[in-house]
């Protein structure tokens, strides 16, 4: 890390500003790099692991491969539902009435009727908890109409959140030839449920929950061996077998696991619970920086002021072995001259991670202020300036 503060603050000289100042983590500076082993192997079809912070891999296996979601599709279904709720579409207490398509859906059930008007939160409940694709297929009528009109919006938001080998066919996960997703995209819905909806994401920890007095467990058995394990989904059926998407927290490193066509109900908690303890135990994630924090000032031509703060939009973490972080260095990047005006959030430049040969993360430079442009005599001033500095430039070159 040492080599990442001497960089920044050659940066810092160039602007004419104080070095900047490391976010304070508690990383493993002691102990001495730990070797990192190799991947375990799993019987799965496919699986990744992924830090939920930095997004770096850190074992994949035909992580692309075309596979059957299962009911591991409600997790999209509830994402929909997740966002009607954030923009007031529709409310935890509203009640929906069970049409007899819902009601006759095939597979795991919360067992509701037609006779029943169901909240929405004891659908919700009974989809991400009990998995229940009666559940499922009502709450989809009652946001989109239709089951077919949900899962154009279920593919509008996988379109969105980069889900690219993915295509929903109902809010279930029975099978269908044109019903697939892969590993990856899965692992990718799982991070954005986590952060685009964390409150309703609390429900993916209950363990069990009860309706009509029928009382159901979370088919997640994780949920009752491992503490740091909050979520996610399961899924079954004979052509997909057995799926098991899962994200556990532990002194503040959050991890994702996708597994997917594993052979047993017991296979896939063990693989599962196999990625994440490799992660936990050999891997480390810090926050270098936070985001629309002051980095540095940059020196601006032709404006109103002379200077213009620096940062990024979006916080930096890293994701690396342990005992490494004392290895990282990192290298900017700036425009060699900046001219007003100059809004917010221009890309400036760049700050490159690199531990080793590997380069582990890239982030933007932005302007964190505006600037305008100086009037008549201020900026051409400026042009004087640049004019005489251009000429030393020739001179020294000669």
């Amino acid at each position: 890390m040492k080599r990442i503060q001497a960089i920044i603050f050659a940066l810092a000289c160039f602007a004419g500003i104080a070095p900047l100042q490391i976010l304070g983590q508690e990383p493993t500076l002691n102990s001495s790099a730990r070797p990192v082993p190799s991947a375990p192997q799993l019987g799965a079809k496919s699986y990744l692991l992924m830090d939920f912070n930095s997004n770096r891999i850190l074992v994949e296996q035909n992580a692309d491969m075309r596979v059957e979601p299962a009911s591991i599709t409600k997790l999209m279904t509830a994402y929909v539902v997740f966002n009607e709720l954030v923009e007031g579409n529709i409310t935890l207490e509203e009640t929906v009435a069970v049409s007899e398509r819902a009601w006759r859906t095939g597979g795991s059930r919360m067992f509701i009727d037609p006779t029943m008007q169901v909240s929405v939160e004891d659908l919700v409940r009974g989809m991400v908890i009990q998995s229940g694709n009666d559940a499922s297929v009502a709450l989809a009528e009652h946001v989109a109409g239709s089951e077919e009109a949900f899962a154009s919006l279920m593919n509008h938001f996988a379109e969105i959140l980069g889900m690219s080998s993915t295509n929903f066919m109902n809010s279930t996960g029975l099978p269908d030839p044109e019903h697939y997703t892969t590993a990856r995209d899965i692992a990718l819905l799982s991070a954005a449920t986590i952060r685009d909806f964390p409150d309703y994401y609390a429900w993916y920890s209950e363990k069990e929950f009860t309706f009509n007095n029928i009382r159901q467990h979370n088919r997640n058995t994780l949920l009752w061996r491992d503490p740091a394990i909050d979520g996610l989904k399961t899924g079954h059926t004979e052509a997909a077998g057995y799926c098991l998407a899962t994200s556990a927290k532990r002194d503040g490193m959050r991890l994702i696991s996708a597994v997917m066509g594993s052979s047993s109900e017991s296979s896939r908690a063990s693989e599962s619970q196999t990625l994440l303890n490799y992660g936990f135990r050999f891997f480390e994630t810090v926050q270098l920086y936070e985001a629309g924090k002051e980095l540095a000032r940059a020196r601006v031509w032709k404006g109103l002021t002379e200077e213009v703060t620096l940062g990024l939009s979006e916080p930096l973490f890293v994701t690396i072995p342990r005992g490494r972080y004392e290895d990282l260095e990192a290298q900017v990047e700036m425009q060699p001259q900046l001219t007003a005006p100059l809004a917010t959030g221009v890309i400036v430049g760049k700050i490159n991670v690199q531990l080793g040969e590997e380069l582990i993360a890239e982030r933007d430079l932005v302007t964190l202020s505006a600037v305008e442009a100086a009037g008549f005599f201020g900026s051409a001033w400026d042009s004087m300036k640049l004019w005489m500095d251009s000429l030393f430039e020739d001179e020294e070159s000669g």
